[in-house]
């Protein structure tokens, strides 16, 4: 069982009690005995401090830490690099890793996009952002944004998802906006990437949402969160999320892709804080 010596003292000081920190659920801390390991990427935008500088070499330590997945970001070169999609893709082949998703700009040059990343076998491009939104309308419009988004991208042969951050799991005029999405979006176009540390964030339960929605969320973001007056994206297990029993959930509700991502470095560095964030998933089993 993964139940280490700060999870045992969270667990026993806190979770007994029912206690809240700082205004955000606390997660129970062990989970059952462990069965397999599973793969596991990361999100490129963890190394955006330093990958800029040089992407294949930040590349091969990423593989050299042990992670078999990436997803990439739009930045100014592009979701490949600037290497274009088929170099990009055979020199991924050569250092063991597959790329399956990206996060993109959705609502610019799509089809050129999914068609480039359908060519080299990547499933998803996603949505990172689109900002708390004015009204309950303008949530309803951009769900069916969603729609045809996700239509373009079945047309030309991938999937496309939404990553979710803290708005849309508060409330608006009595109504969360992720149920507004969620019912609002044929689950056959538009699938969904939990990135548990905003979940978190907002007040709610992770293992709630994907309970409610069963195989929708496709994909997270596994992102520990501090506790704190100020909580920030910590290394895994350093935080308040139970993983164990978040990613077992996900899993059991179809959840395909566990995808590492950190925001902030105190105390660490980007390439150290992906390395001790792989020994954590190498050491996971769901």
């Amino acid at each position: 069982m993964i139940c280490s010596r700060r999870s045992f003292l969270k667990t026993s000081g806190l979770i007994a009690s029912g206690a809240v920190l700082g205004g955000m659920p606390f997660i129970s801390s062990c989970a059952s005995p462990s069965r397999e390991t599973m793969p596991f990427g990361l999100q490129l935008w963890t190394l955006r401090d330093i990958i800029f500088d040089d992407p294949q070499g930040t590349l091969r330590q990423v593989a050299e830490f042990g992670y078999k997945q990436i997803e990439s970001f739009e930045g100014p070169e592009g979701i490949f690099w600037g290497m274009g999609n088929r170099n990009f893709k055979s020199f991924l082949d050569d250092i063991g890793l597959t790329m399956i998703s990206s996060h993109a700009d959705v609502f610019e040059d799509f089809e050129r996009k999914a068609g480039e990343a359908a060519e080299i076998g990547v499933e998803y491009l996603v949505c990172p952002w689109i900002g708390p939104q004015e009204s309950l309308d303008d949530y309803r419009a951009m769900a069916d944004q969603f729609n045809e988004i996700g239509e373009k991208a079945n047309a030309a042969g991938v999937k496309f998802a939404y990553h979710n951050h803290a708005y849309t799991f508060e409330e608006m005029d009595g109504v969360l906006p992720q149920d507004l999405l969620m019912d609002n979006t044929d689950p056959d176009l538009v699938e969904y990437q939990m990135d548990i540390y905003w979940v978190v964030a907002a007040n709610a339960d992770p293992v709630e949402w994907l309970n409610r929605y069963p195989r929708r969320f496709t994909s997270s973001h596994v992102k520990d969160l501090s506790n704190g007056d100020e909580p920030e994206s910590v290394i895994l297990g350093n935080g308040v999320i139970d993983f164990p029993t978040v990613l077992s959930a996900a899993k059991e509700q179809g959840m395909k892709y566990f995808i590492v991502e950190q925001e902030q470095y105190t105390d660490t560095t980007p390439l150290d804080a992906i390395q001790e964030n792989a020994r954590f998933m190498k050491e996971l089993r769901i």
